[in-house]
């Protein structure tokens, strides 16, 4: 029986033992939905802390609750070690880890260099091995490749290599790593065919491609899609402000067309770890190749300046109420990238905040889920949403958290800057909207 079937048995009968590199928002999901199947999941992180706090079943993404990932640690379907070399049991082994981009825009790939160095150590025949980390098109064949061929086993007959890009939405309740279509190309057809069955074990929907390359593309696509759209949607918030013209009620309206219009909201910046970082992997790898991606730069700058224009915004509708943005209170009513999460990264409103402690401003905020909120050496003071909302000078609304009461806080609060459209149903004087 060949390496091929020897793995494809193993999948279909779920004795093969599964290992996930990297335990955040993409991995522990995956991690979990494999081990409901009934797969033995090993997840390696390089956090002891993260370690420790699954093996207890303890979860720290809210995606993945509790009353899942007890039973499939205390059943021992699921577990966690920092210790790499257990890849040398491993029959499957997924890559989630972080590609964050460097401030000259381009990609870091040392986390996925490590993990690849780390299962070139002990790859054995057999092995399916499956980036998911968002990079750019050509990685896969390009770097884990050549890694893995130094072992002497060849792709597609003793190891299989593909790409399945990652498509988590954190604190979507709609769509969830079981039920988002799952896209996988290999490096070679038998990489593929392998990558979808292993998929199709957990998932509801498998989607194969043709190769790895374009299973990398497809991450960027859709990504760079969003990107360019909320800029162009930016682009008009800022051209409706200086017209005077409601730019929410123009989208709304503009909604209604059942044909060829999908609306996309202005906001205070892009945040997370997807939107504002991965068309810029595509941007660095078309200049090696001597294009230049105008649609990326263009949004990417017009987004970069959405902070600016909202403590612009502020300014101006503290100097209605004759103060300054200096010595004044300004509080920010959610700071995590986006609504009813507890993630932090590359949110809008750090950069807000930092912006406006260069204008001599007091910032406070408040978030149920953002205990600690820092920015380039700058600490957030967090205060209690009661007592800001009657303190402060002016109320930012950077995040339209659900759980917030959006109507007391438009009869406390003195003044309010809507970025979100949070208080499109209360209004009031005192809400300037973005």
């Amino acid at each position: 029986m060949s390496h091929n079937e020897q793995l494809q048995a193993k999948i279909r009968d779920r004795s093969a033992h599964v290992g996930v590199l990297g335990l955040g928002y993409v991995g522990l999901p995956l991690a979990v939905e494999l081990a409901k199947v009934g797969f033995h999941v090993t997840g390696i992180d390089v956090t002891q802390e993260k370690v420790d706090l699954i093996n207890r079943g303890v979860s720290y993404v809210l995606d993945v609750p509790e009353s899942e990932l007890r039973p499939l640690v205390e059943s021992g379907h699921l577990k966690a070690t920092t210790d790499f070399s257990v890849i040398s049991t491993f029959d499957t082994a997924n890559i989630c880890v972080p590609t964050p981009l460097r401030k000259t825009k381009d990609p870091d790939m040392s986390f996925v260099v490590a993990c690849t160095e780390e299962i070139a150590r002990y790859l054995k025949a057999g092995t399916l091995v499956i980036l998911e980390s968002t990079t750019y098109p050509g990685t896969t064949e390009e770097l884990l490749l050549p890694t893995l061929e130094r072992s002497g086993l060849k792709v597609g007959e003793d190891f299989f290599l593909c790409f399945s890009p990652e498509r988590v939405d954190p604190g979507n309740e709609k769509f969830q790593t079981r039920n988002i279509p799952k896209v996988v190309g290999g490096i070679t057809a038998a990489c593929t065919q392998v990558g979808a069955l292993f998929y199709q074990q957990a998932l509801d929907v498998v989607v194969p491609v043709s190769s790895t390359s374009v299973a990398e593309m497809v991450k960027l696509l859709e990504n760079t899609f969003r990107m360019i759209n909320i800029g162009m949607v930016n682009e008009l918030a800022m051209m409706c402000d200086r017209m005077g013209v409601n730019v929410w009620e123009v989208i709304d309206a503009a909604a209604t067309k059942p044909f060829g219009f999908m609306p996309f909201y202005p906001g205070p910046g892009l945040g997370g770890h997807c939107i504002p970082i991965d068309p810029f992997y595509l941007s660095w790898k078309t200049k090696q190749a001597g294009i230049e991606a105008r649609f990326i730069e263009l949004a990417g700058y017009i987004n970069g300046q959405m902070p600016r224009f909202v403590v612009d915004k502020i300014g101006d509708a503290l100097n209605e109420h004759s103060k300054p943005v200096k010595g004044s209170h300004i509080h920010l009513l959610g700071v995590a990238y986006k609504r009813d999460i507890d993630d932090l990264r590359e949110s809008p409103a750090l950069d807000v905040a930092h912006l406006l402690h260069q204008r001599g401003a007091r910032v406070t905020y408040s978030d149920p889920y953002i205990a600690r909120a820092e920015h380039e050496g700058v600490h957030l003071e967090r205060m209690g949403e009661d007592e800001a909302l009657a303190g402060a000078d002016c109320v930012v609304i950077i995040t339209d958290h659900r759980n917030v009461d959006y109507a007391k806080v438009g009869a406390t609060a003195k003044l309010i800057v809507d970025t979100r459209n949070a208080m499109k149903h209360i209004g009031g004087d005192n809400v300037v909207r973005l």
